[in-house]
C-alpha cells in the first residue's frame, strides 16, 4: 500500500501518492482492501476518483510514480458535494459559470448520458425546483479544462448565443504545446473544414470552409514544450488544436492533431478566461480559472 496516504481536513476524501507504475483499478483495489472489486469499479465509474488535475474513470489508466490520486470517500459525500469533476464559480437567476476539470464531458454523448457537466447541473437546479432546467450555451472538449457557462432559461440561452461575438469580450485559453514556438507572438488564419471521419483540417483557399483566426502569445518555453496564451477571434470546432498543429507545435496529448507526447497525461488545453456582458443586467463579468501547475512545470 502506498505510504504517503493523506486524509483531507474535511474527511471527505483520501489522497494517495503513487509509488509504482500500475493500472488505476489495481491501485484502487490495493488501497481499498475492504471493498469488493465491483464496489471499487462503481467508485471509479461515478467519477469519485481524480488523478492529478483531472477526473479519471478508465479502469486501465496507467499511473506513474509521483502522481496524486484523490478518492471521494462515499456516496453521501458525492451527494453532498453534488458536483463531480467541476465546481461552480458563479450563479445567479440567469446563468451558472463553472470551472470544469479535464476528463468531464460538457454534454451527453451516445455512450454517456449522466456523467456530464450539463446533467449534473440539471440535477443540481432541480433539487430546488423540479421544473428548473439548464441550457447549453457553448462547449468545451471533454479533455479541456477551465471556465464554461450555462444558461438557466431558454430566453437567456438565445440572448447569449444570438449575439455571442458581441457579448463575449474575452475568451482566453492556454495551451501546452510540443516544441519551442519560434515566433513569440503571432496569429493563424485559415478556413476550417471537417472530414467524414470528423477530423477538422485547414484549407488555405479563401471561403473554403469556416474562417478561423487564432492569436497567440508565448508565456514561457524550453526546447521540448511551450506554454502559449491564446485569444480566439472566432470560435470554430477544434480551432486551437488544428491551428497549433498548423503552427508545427501540436497541443500536448492531442494525438488526433499531431501530438507525439503525453507527459502530463491529459490534453494540454485550458480555458483560462471568459468575460462577457451579463444577458440581463448588461454588466461586464470576468471569470478566470488558474492555469494547471503541470503546464508551468513542463514549459520551464
Amino acid at each position: 500500500m502506498p505510504k504517503n496516504q493523506q486524509t483531507t481536513k474535511d474527511e471527505k476524501s483520501l489522497v494517495y501518492t503513487v509509488e509504482e507504475h500500475i493500472e488505476l483499478l489495481k491501485f484502487l483495489i490495493k488501497v481499498m482492501p475492504n471493498r469488493s472489486r465491483n464496489s471499487v469499479k462503481s467508485i471509479l465509474a461515478r467519477g469519485q476518483v481524480t488523478v492529478d488535475e483531472h477526473m479519471e474513470t478508465q479502469y486501465n489508466y496507467t499511473l506513474h510514480p509521483g502522481q496524486s490520486v484523490t478518492i471521494l470517500k462515499n456516496k453521501a459525500s458525492v451527494k453532498e458535494s453534488a458536483l463531480i469533476g467541476m465546481r461552480i464559480v458563479h450563479e445567479d437567476e440567469d446563468i451558472i459559470v463553472i470551472n470544469k476539470e479535464a476528463g468531464l464531458l460538457s454534454i451527453a454523448t451516445e455512450k454517456e448520458k449522466e456523467r456530464t457537466a450539463h446533467h449534473q447541473l440539471m440535477e443540481y437546479v432541480r433539487r430546488e425546483d423540479p421544473q428548473n432546467r439548464i441550457f447549453v450555451v457553448h462547449r468545451l472538449d471533454k479533455d479541456t479544462s477551465g471556465v464554461m457557462m450555462f444558461a438557466k432559461n431558454e430566453k437567456v440561452k438565445r440572448t447569449l448565443q444570438d449575439a455571442w461575438k458581441e457579448n463575449v469580450k474575452e475568451r482566453t485559453y492556454v495551451a501546452l504545446v510540443e516544441g519551442e514556438v519560434k515566433k513569440a507572438k503571432g496569429y493563424i488564419s485559415s478556413w476550417l473544414k471537417e472530414s467524414s471521419t470528423h477530423l477538422v483540417y485547414s484549407s488555405s483557399n479563401k471561403n473554403d470552409g469556416q474562417h478561423a483566426i487564432t492569436h497567440y502569445n508565448v508565456i514561457q518555453s524550453n526546447k521540448k514544450f511551450s506554454l502559449v496564451e491564446i485569444q480566439l477571434e472566432t470560435g470554430r470546432k477544434n480551432q486551437i488544436r488544428v491551428h497549433m498543429q498548423d503552427l508545427g507545435n501540436p497541443v500536448v496529448g492531442d494525438k488526433k492533431y499531431g501530438s507525439k507526447t503525453n507527459e502530463i497525461r491529459r490534453l494540454g488545453l485550458h480555458a483560462k478566461v471568459l468575460s462577457f456582458n451579463h444577458p440581463t443586467s448588461g454588466k461586464l463579468l470576468r471569470f478566470e480559472a488558474d492555469i494547471p501547475g503541470s503546464f508551468f512545470a513542463k514549459s520551464k
